[in-house]
């Protein structure tokens, strides 16, 4: 007899988390900006003030991460990648028809919606991959938002290197590859990503603790391999290819993972692996296929009229729907708190390129992907230790939020004094702690909230990042740049020295001051649900069970 795979096999569950690592490691095009900003600059004849509100529009697009919040629980993972990859395609597409000049540039407004469409596509592919794998995972949170967001970071390395290995930074097939990559990626994740039976044994949790430690240590390798690329100074193309082609492998490597509890199956049943992935694509296929089949007969089940029963108050720690997240204290501490932290790391990466010329670096790629490996570091550690520290002793995690914004401050202080070097330390500073915070707020958010909305209620969060790109970039950034610059010829501006940034930082690093208050705050508010939190994982029960769907 052959053996298929149930909705709730280990490695279905796996090869749907491999897949969504896949995407994670394609879906940060939204920080790679400062890749092609210059070319769009001189292209478009723009001003600094110009450029960063082309960014801005960029980071609105996660604006209308809210739409794909809302359809969320309402349509399949699959359907979702399916619309985040073409809106991806067609934003970043026209991007590279205007970069290399098959078109005329467009008018400027034009180009803010094109941008507007690249920065949403990531929150459809990113709202689907959380929404899945937090809910599938929810004894490991902290890791699995850990690994997910670890390579978001990396991606923007990824897309970098791989374009200076293959392309030798050329920004107008840099923009092809943001527009057709993640599309055939999301097609790829389509067949296996969705939502399975959480673990619910103390042997199932303790295999998921094993395995993503095989991940993270699987990304840590990607990471510093990445990392001696760019030090290692120019390379050439010979070996440049080489690089593209061994980091492809290690990208596939975590597909051992589900392989392997795939021939575990096969062992116990007596089937024939090949079998097995044809059942595995085959159920897949015909579960997506079946639902509406599903839906028919029981919407034909009499319908017994129901009293309906005033629902108390959630206490934190419980399901909130979003107007009851909404109106709590903590739900606005936590987002004020994620605005100085994501807001002013924003503005770094978006104008990571013009700081980069101001100071007289002529090639700034390597700052881009310094924040980027760094930022993957912040996210990956901060998830397994943030993890560690609950099990161990409570520790609220908002407290690991407060640490990552005064070491971001500190890092700002570092770029204002342009000290020799001060631009690579604050790189990495910056790029650390906006990881840290990315990555520890996503398990925030549904370990205070809980999963039944968490979809919506995590891109309510991540407006912080077109609000903070406005702020901190759009405004900060472009009027005081603007207000040192001096007109060029082409009918731009431009400004050399450590002057034209000096401020910027200074004003950030007071921001990420307030914000370090706020995390010390809702640690302190949230103790209580923590403590609860540590004694369900020491009793070996599932954290925070959720009524979703």
């Amino acid at each position: 007899m052959g053996f298929h795979l149930s909705p709730a096999s280990s490695a279905r569950k796996w090869l749907g988390f491999v897949t969504a690592v896949w995407v994670q490691s394609i879906s940060g095009n939204n920080y790679t900006f400062s890749n092609y900003s210059d070319a769009l600059k001189s292209l478009m004849a723009l001003t600094q003030l110009q450029l960063n509100n082309l960014s801005v529009a960029k980071d609105m697009g996660k604006a209308f991460g809210l739409l794909a919040g809302l359809a969320s629980d309402r349509l399949s993972p699959p359907m979702m990648l399916l619309i985040g990859s073409i809106e991806g395609f067609v934003g970043y597409g026209v991007q590279w028809l205007v970069v290399s000049r098959k078109i005329q540039p467009l008018p400027y407004w034009q180009m803010c919606i094109f941008l507007c469409m690249g920065g949403n596509s990531t929150t459809w592919m990113n709202t689907a991959v959380l929404v899945t794998c937090i809910r599938n995972f929810r004894t490991n949170r902290g890791p699995v938002s850990g690994i997910l967001k670890g390579y978001v970071g990396l991606s923007t390395a990824i897309f970098t290197d791989l374009c200076s290995a293959l392309f030798a930074d050329d920004p107008a097939t840099f923009l092809l590859m943001l527009a057709i990559v993640p599309l055939l990626v999301c097609l790829s994740a389509i067949l296996f990503l969705r939502e399975v039976p959480p673990s619910s044994t103390a042997a199932d949790e303790k295999e998921e603790t094993k395995f993503f430690n095989l991940f993270n240590v699987a990304a840590v390798v990607v990471a510093v391999y990445l990392l001696t690329f760019d030090v290692t100074g120019s390379h050439g193309r010979l070996l440049s290819q080489g690089f593209a082609v061994v980091l492809l492998f290690l990208l596939a490597c975590p597909l051992s993972i589900p392989l392997y509890c795939m021939l575990q199956d096969f062992y116990r049943s007596g089937s024939k692996p090949s079998s097995d992935i044809e059942g595995l694509i085959t159920e897949t296929l015909l579960s997506q296929n079946s639902q509406p089949e599903m839906a028919a007969p029981a919407s034909e089940e009499k319908v017994e009229p129901v009293v309906e029963i005033k629902r108390p108050r959630p206490s934190i720690g419980e399901d909130h729907t979003i107007i009851e997240a909404i109106s709590t204290t903590d739900f606005w501490i936590l987002f004020a708190s994620f605005l100085c932290g994501v807001g002013t790391g924003l503005a770094v990466m978006n104008n990571m390129g013009q700081m980069g010329l101001a100071l007289g670096y002529v090639d700034v790629s390597i700052f881009v992907s310094l924040t980027s490996i760094w930022g993957f570091f912040g996210r990956i550690l901060s998830g397994s230790v943030s993890e560690y520290f609950i099990r161990k002793a409570g520790t609220p995690r908002p407290f690991w939020n407060a640490a990552s914004q005064i070491l971001m401050a500190v890092g700002y202080v570092l770029m204002a004094m342009a000290l020799p070097g001060s631009l690579y330390i604050g790189s990495i500073v910056v790029g650390i702690c906006y990881g840290v915070r990315l990555a520890v707020t996503v398990p925030v958010a549904s370990e205070l909230f809980g999963l039944k909305y968490y979809g919506l209620i995590y891109n309510i969060l991540i407006l912080n990042l077109p609000l903070g790109s406005f702020l901190f970039s759009g405004l900060l950034a472009g009027f005081l740049y603007d207000a040192h610059a001096t007109g060029t010829a082409e009918g731009g501006n431009t400004c050399i020295g450590p002057h034209c940034y000096r401020l910027v930082f200074v004003v950030m690093a007071f921001a990420c001051i307030i914000g370090f208050g706020l995390d010390i705050l809702l640690a302190i508010r949230t103790k209580n649900v923590y403590s609860k939190i540590r004694a369900s994982k020491r009793s070996k029960k599932p954290a925070a069970p959720s009524n979703s769907r």
